[in-house]
Parts: C-alpha cells; structure tokens; sequence
C-alpha cells in the first residue's frame, strides 16, 4: 500500500515536472519569434533606408547633369551669339524664358528650365513707385489687396536705412516684438530665402503650395535693373506690369514662340528687338507700360533643375535652385546654388 502510494506520488511529481518543461519551451519559443520578427524589421528598414538612399543618390546626380546641361546650353548660346550657327539636336536653341525642357539618362529624367535675371522682378530695385509690380502679383495670385500692400510695404521698410515704417509696412518696433525677435535689416536683400523674414510673407506665399507658384519663382536678388525684359519675362510677370491686359501678354508669348534658327544667338525666339518696338509688339501707345520693359538682356541666369529616376512621377525627384552669371570670355560661375531646393513643376 504504501508503496503504491509512492509511486502516485513519483508520477505527480514526473507530470508537474513535464508541464514546467512544456511552459519553457512555450516561452523560449515566444521569446525567439520576438527576436526573430525584431530582426526581421530591422533588416525591412535597412533594405527601406537603403533603396530610398540609393534613390536619392541618384535623383541628386540626375539633378547635377541637369545642371550641367543648362549651363552648356548657356555657353552655346553665347559661343554663337550673333553668328550664323549650327541648329542644335532638339531643333532649336534653348530658350531663357523658363521654357521647360527635359533630357534622360539611362532609366531616369532629368528636367531644366533658364530664365534671364532680367526677365524678373528686381526686388532690390524696387521704390514706392515700381512697388506696384510685386502688389500686382500678389492680388494676381489671389492675394487680397491688404495682403498684398503689407508684403509691398514691409519690403520697402526692410531694405530702407530707416527705422520708419510706411502705412501697412514694419521695421524693428514689430519684427522685436515676435516670439523670436529680430531687427529689419535696414539694407539689401541677399537672398530671396530672407523674404520670409518680413512681414506679411508666408512660406506658402514665397514657396508655393504644390497648387500655385511661389514669388520667389519671379522675384530676383541678381538684378538692380530697374525695367523687365519683355523676351524673356514670365506671363505672370508681365501681367503683373501696370496697364498690360491678357491679350497683350498672350501676343507677347506667342510672338515668342516662334522659333529663331537662322541665328542661334537671337533669342531663341521672335519678340521686341528694341524699347522702340516694346509699343509696337503690344499694340499700345500707353507709355506707362513701356517705361517698365525692356529688351536689355543681362548675363545673369536663373537655373531650376529636377533630376528624378522615377520618370513621370510629379512631386518625387531632387531639386537644385542656382544663378549662374557667365564671365567676359567662356566661363562661368555661381553667385547662388542651393542643393536641394523647392523647384516650381
């Protein structure tokens, strides 16, 4: 009997035993799937990080050829200017009025547009006259007259040597009163990017919102000069000029359109050969208008350029902002290149 009892008791102790057993199995088991998932994620985000660095990496060499291919076409054009030249592949010289123009490269895309300095508004140059050109942008934008009056003023107030503001204006007295204070500058815009300093200037407004444009796609800091150039100005900068109706600045960009082969160095496109022609080429006799534009092309070059391995996909690729100034014989060099920028689509 009592052995009996001792053997019930041995096969107690031998079944908790095996359920200890099956329960550190169990946990070792759980504990290795946790490890296991752990390094499964881990190898998920190096494989993720690793393709989106490799893309990046490419978009931004994608972008640098763009860059590098604008400024060839810029010696080009300057190399022939003026001569009887060789029409280059595409058909035509490329324009410097922010005309699109693309270019692949293996699988990936690259896309470039130039723009003449002189084409935009100099906001450096800009007085309580002229002032009007930045406000008639703004309201064409969509910007209320108010808005637009504050950005004009406080730009005005900004750059002037003085501590007093105009009407809707701002020198130190508001810009220290900020959760982050500062003092106006009471001096020359360096750079466009310091535009979102002053009052009134939204990131939106500077940049764009993916749906419209930024100023800073019209506005220079590489110019002094007080007129646009009607050739190479954007639409809506020429909208912008006082007086200037739809339908003059669409004869404007028609007349541009056509394409000048016979000599690579015009143009690159039809349009006024001279102030004297700027009324003729509009269709007015107003000489308000025409004391705003020009044809005086400079050697300053606004350069915008996308590279993106993704060909097609808007809003995916690698940006690069610069201003090129060309030199008197056949170089070249930057006065501004931001790496990577907001770029307009």
């Amino acid at each position: 009997m009592q052995h009996a009892r001792r053997l019930v008791f041995a096969r107690k102790i031998l079944e908790s035993q095996d359920g200890v057993a099956l329960l550190m199995v169990l946990w070792a088991l759980t504990i290795l799937s946790v490890i296991a998932f752990s390094f499964s994620l881990v190898a998920r985000s190096e494989g993720y990080s690793s393709a989106s660095f490799r893309a990046a990496v490419a978009n931004r060499l994608l972008a640098e050829a763009g860059a590098e291919r604008a400024i060839m076409e810029l010696l080009y054009r300057k190399a022939n200017k003026g001569q009887q030249a060789t029409v280059p592949e595409g058909g035509e010289p490329v324009r410097i009025d922010g005309t699109l123009y693309a270019g692949r490269i293996d699988k990936g895309e690259y896309t470039f547009r130039i723009i003449d300095e002189s084409g935009k508004i100099a906001l450096n140059a800009l007085t309580d006259k002229t002032g009007v050109i930045l406000r008639n942008l703004l309201t064409n934008m969509g910007y209320t007259q108010e808005a637009a009056e504050t950005v004009v003023d406080s730009v005005l107030d900004w750059r002037d040597e003085d501590e007093l503001h105009r009407l809707h204006g701002a020198e130190s007295e508001y810009y220290t009163t900020l959760p982050n204070p500062y003092k106006a500058k009471n001096g020359p815009f360096t750079a466009l990017e310091e535009l979102i300093l002053v009052k009134g200037v939204t990131p939106a407004m500077l940049y764009g919102d993916g749906k419209q444009k930024g100023i800073i796609n019209f506005l220079t800091v590489a110019s002094n000069s007080t007129t646009i150039n009607v050739n190479t100005a954007p639409k809506e900068v020429l909208m912008a000029i006082p007086g200037m109706t739809p339908e003059m600045a669409q004869t404007v960009l028609t007349q541009r359109q056509a394409v000048t082969t016979a000599t690579a160095g015009a143009q690159g496109t039809q349009g006024a050969q001279g102030t004297q022609d700027i009324p003729t080429l509009l269709g007015t006799k107003d000489p308000e208008i025409a004391s705003f534009l020009s044809t005086t092309e400079s050697t300053v070059f606004g350069v915008e350029v996308t590279g993106n391995r993704e060909s097609g996909k808007q809003g995916y690729g690698y940006g690069i902002r610069a201003i090129v100034s060309l030199d008197a014989n056949t170089g070249y060099r930057y006065i501004y290149y931001k790496s990577p920028a907001q770029v307009q689509p």
